[in-house]
This record gives C-alpha cells, structure tokens and sequence, in this order.
C-alpha cells in the first residue's frame, strides 16, 4: 500500500465521526420544535359514555345493530389504498422503525425520545405514544411529529421546546457508522496482515474506490494541493453511497431515507461550503469581490451576483441530492402501489397489473444500485470542483 494510501486510512475515520456528528447536531437543529399558530386539533379522544334507561335499551339495541350493519358495509371503502400517504410514510422520517405488519398488529422497534424543555430533559421509548394514539409525559405525536399537548388532548402551541430523539434516520445513521468502521479496521488488518500481498476480495473494492476517488475525482479537480481535501472527500463519498445503499434494503436495517431528508444534504453542503470558504485564497476571494480585468464602474453589479453565485453553490448541492434520492424511493414505490391500486378496482385486474409492477420495480431497483453511487460520486466531485476553484493561482497579475 502507497504512502499516500496509508494517509488517506488515517485520516478518513476521524474526519468521518467528526461529519456525522455535526450533521447529526444540524438535523436535530432543523428539526427543533417551535410550534407555531394553527387549528387546534385533538389527538387523544375522550370516550363518549353511553348512558340508557331500561325503557330505551330495545330501541338503543337496535340503533346500535344498524350502526354495526353499516359500519361492517363502508368498511371496505376504509381500507382503501391511500398510495400518497403509504409513500410518504416510507419517505418520510419517524420515531420508530417499522418491521412488518401482519392483520392490525404492527410491528415495530421503538426509537428513544428525548425531549429538552422548561422542566428539564425527558427520555422514554416511541412506544409510550402506542403509534400516535396515546400522550405521554406531555407530549403526543401530532402529524407525524412530536407535539406538547394540554391535559385534554389538544396541542399547546404556546410550548417550546427542542426535539432531540433518535429518530429512524438517525439509527439508520447510526448503523451506517458503525458498518463503516467494521468494513474501514477490517480492510486496515489485512493491509497490516497481509502488507506485502495483493489486495482481494472487499479490501481490493475499498482500494479501487479510494483510488477513484484520489485520480479521477481529486487530482483532476484540484491539483496538486489534493491531499488536503482527500480525508473529507472520502468521507463525504462512502457516507452518502453506504446510506444510499441501505436506503434501498425494503427491510431492517434498511429502508431509511437519511440521504432523502434535506436535513441532512443541507449539512453536507453546508460542510463543503465552510471548507471552500476558509481554504479560498487571495485570488478566489479577489475574484469575487473585486472581479479582474473589469471596470471598477461594473462592480456594483458583478460583485452581487458573484456573491449569488458561491452561495448557489451549497444549495445546488443540497436539493441535487435530496431529490434524487428521494424521486428514485417515489418511483419504486409508486409502482408497488399500482398493484393495491388497480387490485382495488378488480381482482384480476390487479393480478395483472402487478406482473408489470413488479417488473418495473425490480428493474427500478437495480437503477437506483447505479445512482447511489453516482449521487455519492456527484456530490464528491463538485465538492472537489469547489475545492479547486478555492485554491487555484491565477497568475495573470504577472504577464502585465
């Protein structure tokens, strides 16, 4: 293994901790809770007594047979398949990591809550909400988030606080750290085991890819300086592509939409920003703020639009990624429903609907293994195209 090579495993864990953490912060950070103004809407329901005389229990008997006759007739129209919501349930993050569902039964892990308000830090399991139907500890989930409710039920917009739970996508973050360290010390033992020998199996995958990394993406993009940005560039790389790729397992540990939430692509971008931005050199600054070679009369309106341009940058980075990612679980998943959809009308219909479906699944599936690395791979090179325009030397000052 290469000098360079042994550099690059050094540094990489580190730098890899140190971006989940802070990214970690920043989600939670976004997804502080400040209720604002709206409806009041009831969330957990008082039951209605149902008080008779003996007089009236042959009527009640039978308003109450007529009501179970017809709830049991508009039963079915309740079950139908909402496709919007089953998609943005599985798109969406939560507070616990649903298995499967057999009948009415759900199941499902619990996540930590951990909630920090007036009276201090609260922790206790998702499962105390009994799936959203149940307060607990004053707090109740309120649209697919954690809401203070009164002693009624009702939501208190009026209380602050900040949401710091271990949600589905920060275990599946979580997960992803550590089978990054398993796969980083595995391949660094055979380095140390096996030094003189050639590289097989999935310590000569992790080299081919670092090597990608460094000559096809690094090197080209910013020079010579390079090795500077290698740690963060292969950090960056291997944290979105593993994601990606549990992303795309239908069951636990996977089916986390961690690089889909634009929490999370918002602290990458943010991450590649502030680098470019504490590494850019005299020139990339003077580009910006004092634009070469024009009048000093155009500034006025070059220096805006300059300043537009480096903060479009992160953006562009951010929404790129998240409606990738997030368009492919729509896709995958739009097609799967077209069997409950079509099976809604008619059986048969649906038979034949779903050998299609899944057809067109499945060959989605095997698309979204390619974009999972070329997303990763994006994001590493205009991230490394930023870096290089940071610390590129202009030398034009000298050939006047």
């Amino acid at each position: 293994m290469s000098r360079n090579n042994k550099k690059i495993f050094k540094y990489l864990i580190p730098s890899f901790l140190i971006v989940f953490y802070v990214g970690y912060a920043g989600i939670k950070l976004v997804n502080a809770q400040h209720q604002e103004a709206s409806n009041t809407t009831e969330i957990v329901g008082n039951h209605t007594q149902h008080t008779a005389t003996s007089a009236e229990s042959h009527d009640h008997a039978a308003v109450n047979a007529d009501v179970s006759g017809n709830d049991q007739e508009h039963h079915p129209a309740e079950e139908k398949v909402d496709a919007g919501e089953i998609i943005m349930e599985h798109i969406a993050d939560a507070y616990d990591w649903h298995i499967a569902t057999i009948g009415h039964t759900h199941i499902s892990i619990p996540l930590p809550v951990i909630i920090f308000d007036q009276k201090g830090l609260h922790a206790f399991l998702s499962s105390k909400f009994y799936h959203g139907h149940e307060a607990y500890n004053g707090y109740a989930l309120h649209e697919g988030k954690v809401a203070a409710v009164n002693a009624d039920g009702s939501v208190n917009h009026t209380a602050s606080f900040y949401d710091l739970s271990i949600t589905k996508n920060v275990a599946s973050m979580f997960i992803a750290v550590i089978t990054l360290l398993l796969i980083m010390f595995s391949v660094a033992g055979h380095y140390k085991r096996n030094h003189n020998k050639a590289p097989k199996g999935l310590q000569n995958l992790i080299e081919t890819l670092i090597i990608f990394i460094r000559d096809e993406v690094a090197k080209p993009s910013i020079g010579h300086k390079y090795e500077k940005f290698m740690p963060f560039l292969l950090t960056i790389f291997f944290f979105i592509f593993i994601n990606n790729l549990f992303g795309l397992v239908p069951f636990f540990p996977g089916g986390a939409n961690v690089t889909g939430n634009i929490a999370v692509t918002l602290v990458l971008a943010v991450f590649t920003f502030i680098i470019t931005s504490v590494n850019g050199n005299k020139s990339y600054w003077g580009h910006i703020f004092m634009p070469p070679g024009v009048p000093k009369a155009l500034w006025i309106l070059l220096v805006p639009i300059e300043i537009i341009g480096m903060l479009n940058k992160p953006i562009v980075l951010m929404i790129r990624l998240f409606a990738n990612i997030t368009a492919g679980h729509i896709i995958i998943l739009g097609f799967f429903s077209l069997i409950f959809i079509f099976g809604a009308m008619n059986q048969a219909l649906g038979l034949g609907v779903s050998v299609l479906s899944v057809a067109f699944t499945t060959f989605m599936n095997f698309l979204e293994l390619l974009v999972a690395f070329l997303q990763a791979y994006v994001f590493t090179l205009l991230s490394s195209l930023y870096f290089g325009a940071a610390v590129e030397e202009h030398h034009h000052e000298e050939h006047h």
